[in-house]
């Protein structure tokens, strides 16, 4: 994650303001990504604090260890009142090392109006040296007026691209595109998908409808799937495969011929809008895989 970290915007932003002595006296990471916020707000700390990667200070950063350096809540747990008071407390002291302390709040989004409003004074009237880190997935539950007092760095979604040669960074796996491709952009999301037993079954499942080519095999795969629970998530990974095919060539569903997977394309997105969805999925994919089909016999015929 490192890497697509160092490469946005936000991070740029900080690095300018710590190398050009501008460092803002808050500022809020909006970081849709939940799984790693906590992680990508360490990064952004190693940066605030100068510290280049591999070095004791790098690692005391990483390690939540550098006295300067506090990260609140605890893994897993949310912000308090207590917490903050705790906070509150600790940066009326001067910083002990490094000249300069930050205070990273990892979920704050998830902090009560009562903790958000709690932190409000300090945040308008700092001691000098005392700096803060928000941490947040979304914006819209942060008081306006908390807003109003932080500098914002925003981390978009990344592309389908981008995550993918994370994941590959992390260790080859054959469900890394099509993790990447459902991910919406968050990095968290496909490593979830990746980890998840579920997501296994739906690839199968989708690579083993995208390859039916004969009309003897649409019943029994039709008859296969009709009870999968993650009905609308195998629509999707459907979806996906064949516009891959149809774009880049490759998988089960590259059999079909161009105008055949325009047509799965274009009827796994109404699909997944019918709201009669669920009530006859194995008709569905019935009706689906035979149209598949009709159209390949089509374009044979025609050529």
């Amino acid at each position: 994650m490192e890497k697509l970290i160092k490469q946005t915007t936000a991070y740029k932003i900080l690095s300018g303001d710590r190398r050009g002595g501008t460092l803002s006296h808050a500022y809020m990471l909006r970081f849709r990504d939940a799984k790693n916020l906590r992680a990508a707000l360490k990064l952004f700390a190693a940066e605030f604090f100068g510290a280049e990667k591999d070095t004791q200070l790098y690692n005391r950063v990483m390690h939540e260890s550098l006295t300067d350096l506090f990260v609140y809540p605890e893994p897993g747990k949310k912000i308090t009142v207590d917490g903050i008071t705790a906070l509150i407390a600790d940066s009326a002291l001067k910083p002990v090392e490094l000249g300069k302390k930050l205070y990273i709040i990892s979920g704050f989004d998830e902090a009560s109006p009562l903790v958000q409003n709690k932190l409000l004074k300090t945040l308008e009237e700092p001691l000098d040296g005392i700096h803060f880190l928000l941490g947040v997935t979304s914006s819209a539950p942060v008081l306006e007026t908390v807003l109003s007092r932080v500098k914002m760095l925003d981390i978009p979604p990344f592309t389908e691209a981008q995550i993918y040669e994370a994941l590959e960074r992390q260790g080859h796996n054959e469900l890394n595109a099509a993790a990447a491709g459902s991910s919406g952009g968050v990095l968290g999301d496909a490593e979830n998908i990746i980890n998840g037993g579920w997501f296994k079954d739906v690839y199968a499942a989708a690579t083993e409808i995208c390859g039916v080519t004969d009309v003897s095999d649409i019943a029994p795969t039709a008859q296969k799937y009709g009870d999968i629970k993650y009905k609308k998530e195998l629509v999707a990974e459907m979806q996906r495969q064949y516009f891959t095919a149809l774009t880049k060539g490759g998988g089960s569903a590259a059999k079909h011929t161009s105008p055949a997977l325009l047509f799965a394309v274009e009827s796994c997105a109404e699909a997944n809008a019918d709201v009669r969805f669920n009530a006859y999925f194995q008709g569905l994919l019935y009706e689906f895989m035979l149209g598949v089909i009709e159209r390949d016999e089509k374009s044979h015929n025609y050529y």
